[in-house]
């Protein structure tokens, strides 16, 4: 008895991995977005830069991923969830999807909107300032983010509930962790109700199209976290285009290239709602797995 008792003592918070180990994507997201949204919330309610606390952001989602993963399987799981950041052989024409569709549809919408400007220096420094911007935020951002977001979380979902399902409900801790950003330009007394409603209303409608492309371009590439971090990273950049000013057109660019990419996946025979990534999570990882996988088997029939 007393042997057992102190090998219990000597685990680090055995509750806290017990449910993690239950119950990892309700961990992870019940930690990280409420101590994100915590600390930002302090931040603007002290009328502070929302600065520290973005960069708080990336450390809690980067670190609790990791964390959880090594209390769940240990270093070999460790490895295998940072192994997605290595994988970059998917093909040339997903590496022009995440590269280059997002900014090419924005400039069509623009075109086709009436909202598209010349650029009085040229196409040539319009590429170079997207390009440049783009290994800026991949590299101190979206790597860290999609590490945990597509890596820890929507893999993990999709295991239990297939790939619409799984990237739907990533969608909404995705979505509920960005809403205080609609309050750093201008800050909490001066943005009005309407802009920040405005702000809300974006960031919702546009995460489960954007959460349903990184999920499909998971299962297209095996497990590529690093794709999913290009390609949000080049969703971002494309929203400061200089030729497209007004900051929306990449919103209706994105809804665009999610269907097309689903319109190609059909056409290929690639289900639309089905698809796992064994490459970086098993399923069964939530108590909902049970249901998740009746579904897909009942949908496969």
């Amino acid at each position: 008895m007393s042997r057992s008792v102190s090998t219990a003592a000597q685990r680090p918070f055995p509750s806290l991995r017990a449910f993690a180990a239950r119950r990892p994507v309700s961990a992870f997201c019940v930690a990280a977005v409420g101590l994100v949204l915590l600390l930002q919330t302090l931040l603007l309610v002290a009328g502070l830069d929302l600065t520290p606390g973005k960069l708080a952001e990336l450390v809690i989602l980067f670190g609790l991923a990791l964390l959880l993963t090594a209390w769940i399987g240990g270093v070999p799981l460790v490895r295998r969830l940072l192994g997605g950041l290595a994988r970059w052989r998917f093909g040339l024409g997903r590496w022009l999807l995440v590269l280059l569709a997002m900014p090419a549809l924005t400039v069509a919408v623009g075109l086709a909107t009436g909202t598209f400007r010349t650029s009085p220096d040229g196409w040539g420094a319009v590429t170079l300032d997207y390009l440049v911007i783009l290994v800026l935020i991949a590299l101190t951002a979206s790597i860290w983010e999609e590490t945990a977001w597509a890596g820890f979380v929507q893999s993990r979902l999709m295991a239990d509930r297939g790939l619409l399902i799984g990237s739907l409900l990533t969608a909404a801790p995705f979505a509920l962790i960005h809403l205080p950003l609609a309050f750093e330009s201008s800050g909490l007394a001066r943005t009005s109700l309407t802009d920040a409603w405005i702000s809300w209303a974006f960031v919702i409608g546009s995460a489960p199209f954007f959460r349903y492309l990184a999920g499909g371009l998971l299962v297209d590439t095996g497990g590529s976290i690093l794709a999913v971090a290009l390609l949000h990273a080049s969703f971002n950049t494309s929203g400061s285009l200089s030729v497209v000013p007004g900051g929306w057109q990449y919103a209706l660019a994105l809804v665009v290239l999610t269907i097309l990419v689903a319109a190609y996946r059909a056409l290929r025979g690639r289900s639309l709602v089905r698809g796992t990534v064994p490459a970086l999570a098993e399923p069964g990882s939530e108590s909902l797995s049970r249901s998740g996988q009746a579904g897909d088997q009942r949908a496969a029939a």
